[in-house]
């Protein structure tokens, strides 16, 4: 496609697109064919000018070349993608805001003032209907304030004042619904299902297909540790299912036979065979708006109580103003307590600001579910980390397999992928790819496979029984054996490697060597943590005393606990939450589930279990824990600039309340003042918190 080089410097490049007018799908389009791109960094698209700045590494050659072979009608975008950008929604509060204060201006230049009078006295009356009605609830909230000053104004005949405050009030809602949607908006495309493929059940096997190739009325089964892709009722099986991303409820939920399932559930043990009744993506983004709009998650304690407290401040601002009438018996002086209230900046910029805090957590690949999350991880002192995929890297690697028996090593690795590949664990994943890499094919030749969260598996292959797990799940809990005649082998096994024990018939058949290496940064970014604020690091692992011992030592970590369950990580925390901590869990896996929810703030890596980032509260990208660092940063920004905003709010309109009651402003100066501080401070707090340079 043509496009022109309107700028360029190394590293960064903008174009302009050689057509008349770019819509906000075709804006979509672009953008994700430029993300996608390799070596490019950021990308965004302006559908108004039809521009596009580009940040990218290497060769600005290849770059351009990949842009002359663009054509919007060659691009398959995904259909969720382009549903709900939020795009148009942002070219809409745009224009909406432009328009209303384009409108502001042409009227007091060329409309004649009785028609301008006649104007107000009619748009009042929404502001008077709105403080009836709350009058008639028996509550005195910030509307009866609003609906006061403005029909005080309309009665002295003061239409400009009446006029100002309206607009200004205007101005305010349009800014605080614009931020609201487009802050939820972003926390629910994260928020949306991200299941590429699917077992698809047909003529008794199972199949792994991509996602978009399921239809309504096929059969999908869904194992422990996964999310139900699609609305459907359950055909076969049965399991306890957590709703807690749909419905808030902590405990899970019993499914069973004819019973109904709900997409970006996840069933926590269990097996089911759902019967797809739908199959579109727009119904899981539709559920999590309506259930992130309407939940009290979304509000931290901060934020409510600035709700709180603008509503208790309306009687008292009614009252000061009839005294100062009493007092004075001047109408100007007590409208100037009238014109004046901490009510409406209390309870516009104070949600402004934690919806922005959770936006621009959102443009730094972090993903939380509520402001209160971010205000307990500002006031967390105390972080609990697992090992596997959190402090080592989120792919781990097959680095060799000791068999024990008449298996061959490449049987060994076969047999452990085919029980393996049903599973979300890292370790799992790896023992797959292990095998697709040489070649290994794994068809189902086992009956159904049983998984005991933080154990291991089970199941039958031609009448055997297999298992495969830690060591406490293969010797303890299954009393397996090491062959009399490999236990020198047994003693030599590679001690830097984690182990994944696989038994026949409870006799050890192999061991696979899987080598999982700790995160560069992991020391560093815990020493930043450290400095931002946190006072106790502990390490929770399952692995061995020896390994958990040397990861502690290499990290900084305050303590560790070795061998846990995730009953144990729960109760750790439980325990240090009784003692007045504040405590962040950081882990990836389904074993780290019930720690999660028993945390001030859950925080999942994202590319770890489905059903750890549908439980925890906050979700951090996998690149590096740097994120965490960001995260403990922006949460502390948020509660210090919610504080200022406090204080800034109450000092200044206390200052215009007894410069009016001492006739130094007019009530008209009063209010205008009022609401521009309110707006100012809005627009303030939608501002990023951090430096654009800050670490993700």
């Amino acid at each position: 496609m043509k496009f022109i080089i309107k700028h360029s410097i190394r590293g960064r490049l903008r174009i302009h697109m050689d057509q008349k007018r770019m819509s906000c799908q075709e804006a979509d389009i672009l953008l994700y064919y430029l993300v996608n791109l390799p070596g490019v960094n950021d990308v965004k698209v302006y559908e108004r000018t039809c521009d596009a700045v580009i940040c990218y590494r290497g060769e600005r050659k290849a770059l351009l070349a990949a842009i002359r072979i663009f054509h919007y009608e060659s691009m398959n975008v995904p259909q969720e993608i382009l549903e709900h950008s939020g795009r148009e929604l942002n070219s809409l509060y745009q224009e909406k805001l432009i328009q209303k204060i384009a409108l502001r201006c042409l009227g007091k230049l060329f409309v004649p003032f009785s028609v301008r009078a006649v104007y107000t006295i009619f748009r009042s009356l929404r502001y008077l209907r709105e403080g009836i009605h709350s009058l008639a609830r028996g509550k005195l909230e910030v509307s009866v304030l609003d609906a006061t000053a403005i029909g005080v104004s309309v009665l002295r005949a003061d239409y400009d004042t009446a006029s100002s405050v309206m607009f200004l009030l205007g101005i305010g809602e349009l800014l605080e619904e614009w931020t609201h949607k487009k802050s939820v908006g972003d926390l629910a495309r994260s928020m949306s299902l991200n299941v590429s493929r699917v077992w698809l059940k047909q003529d008794g096997q199972e199949v792994l297909v991509p996602v978009h190739q399921i239809k309504p009325e096929d059969l999908v089964v869904i194992r422990t540790g996964n999310v139900i892709p699609f609305d459907g009722i359950v055909a076969e099986g049965e399991a306890e299912v957590n709703q807690s991303s749909l419905t808030g409820e902590a405990l899970s939920v019993h499914k069973e036979t004819d019973g109904y399932v709900y997409a970006g559930t996840v069933v926590e043990t269990g097996e089911l065979t759902v019967r797809v009744k739908a199959a579109s993506s727009s119904m899981r983004y539709a559920k999590i708006v309506s259930m992130i709009e309407d939940s009290e998650r979304l509000k931290s304690g901060t934020e409510s109580q600035a709700e709180s407290l603008a509503d208790r401040l309306v009687p008292y601002t009614l009252a000061g103003t009839g005294l100062v009438y009493l007092l004075t018996g001047n109408t100007t002086r007590a409208l100037a307590v009238l014109m004046v209230d901490f009510s409406c900046a209390l309870k516009l910029a104070m949600p402004i600001s934690v919806l922005s805090a959770i936006r621009e957590a959102h443009s730094r690949r972090i993903t939380v579910k509520g402001g209160k999350f971010l205000e307990a991880v500002a006031a967390a002192d105390t972080i609990v980390f697992d090992k596997t995929g959190t402090l080592t890297k989120a792919q781990p690697t097959v680095k060799d397999v000791v068999v024990f028996g008449e298996l061959t090593k490449e049987e060994a690795l076969r047999t452990a992928a085919c029980l393996e590949e049903h599973f979300p664990h890292s370790m799992a994943k790896a023992v797959v790819q292990a095998a697709k890499e040489q070649g290994l094919d794994h068809e189902e030749m086992h009956s159904k496979v049983n998984y005991i969260v933080a154990h291991g598996i089970s199941s039958y292959i031609e009448e055997r029984r297999v298992v495969i797990g830690s060591y406490h799940f293969v010797f303890e809990d299954e009393s397996c054996t090491v062959p009399p005649a490999y236990e020198e082998r047994f003693r030599s096994i590679p001690a830097e490697y984690s182990h994944l024990y696989m038994a026949i018939d409870s006799l050890l058949t192999a061991v696979i060597c899987i080598e999982d290496p700790l995160r560069e940064e992991a020391p560093d970014a815990i020493r930043a943590l450290r400095e931002a604020g946190i006072c106790k690091v502990i390490l929770m692992t399952g692995d061995s005393e020896r390994h958990a011992a040397a990861v502690a030592r290499h990290i900084g970590a305050d303590a560790y606990f070795s061998e846990v369950l995730p009953e144990d990580k729960a109760r750790y925390i439980e325990e240090q939450k009784a003692l007045g901590s504040t405590v962040i869990m950081v882990g990836d896996g389904i074993n780290d589930s019930p720690a999660l929810s028993a945390s001030d703030a859950g925080i999942a890596i994202s590319d770890g279990a489905e059903i750890a980032r549908e439980i925890a509260d906050i979700t951090v990208a996998a690149d590096n824990l740097y994120a965490l660092v960001t995260l403990k940063c922006l949460s502390t920004r948020l509660m210090e600039r919610i504080h200022r905003n406090y204080r800034t709010i109450v000092g200044f309109n206390t200052g215009l309340i007894l410069l009016g009651v001492a006739g130094v402003l007019q009530p008209t100066t009063s209010a205008l003042l009022h609401n521009t501080s309110t707006l100012a401070i809005s627009l303030r707090s939608m501002k990023n918190l951090l430096p654009e340079d800050t670490r993700p």
